[in-house]
């Protein structure tokens, strides 16, 4: 198994154990609802802190109920990691250009002047360039 593969391996079973470490040792049974996020975390402890507490702005759009609300931000996560999926795919696809552009003209510079080493540090040099 190549270093990569265990390094994913790992990963996958480190993002396993976060999932299903808090289900098995039981935590947040003693709450009514034991996976709520930080928003409503933070609304209960600042309605038992100051129970007149009046909010300085209301949400834009209310959604109708928590699956309608739990549904958007999924939507939103899987958007966000398009983007940035996208975007790593692009810079790698450019750098694997770049590296296959900087190998042809490597072999035509040796094929018609096989005497010419400075040819090769040319073609660095403009590698170099783009990268920068």
């Amino acid at each position: 198994m190549s270093r990569n593969a265990k390094i994913n391996t790992l990963l996958l079973v480190l993002v396993a154990a976060l999932a299903v470490i808090p289900l098995v040792f039981g935590l947040g049974d003693h709450k009514e609802e034991p996976f709520a996020g930080a928003d409503a975390e933070a609304e209960t402890a600042i309605t038992e802190l100051d129970p007149d507490y009046e909010p300085w702005f209301s949400p834009l759009y209310e959604p109708p109920s928590g699956e309608i609300e739990s549904a958007l931000f999924a939507l939103q996560a899987a958007l966000g990691a398009g983007v940035l999926a996208y975007y790593f795919g692009v810079r790698r696809g450019r750098r694997q250009g770049e590296a296959r552009a900087l190998e042809r003209l490597r072999a035509e510079t040796n094929a018609d002047t096989d005497t010419d080493a400075d040819a090769d540090t040319d073609a660095e040099a403009v590698s170099e360039r783009r990268r920068v």
